[in-house]
């Protein structure tokens, strides 16, 4: 997912990005454990994502106080 993408996205559409990321990393997590996990790079490919997401809420959240 590119940051550009999830600019064009609305506040709420963003947390509700970040949710599904979160769950999807906690699975990728539980995977790895159980060594089930065939694609680790996924792990990280996630991780930056919540990342991104979350510097653009960020950015995002005084416009929407505003």
């Amino acid at each position: 997912m590119k940051a550009s993408e999830i600019r064009d996205m609305s506040y709420e559409e963003m947390a509700a990005q970040l949710q599904s990321l979160k769950e999807e990393l906690f699975n990728l997590r539980f995977q790895l454990a159980a060594n089930q996990l065939e694609n680790t790079a996924r792990l990280k490919a996630v991780k930056k994502d919540i990342a991104r997401v979350k510097t653009c809420m960020r950015a995002a959240q005084p416009a929407a106080k505003a």
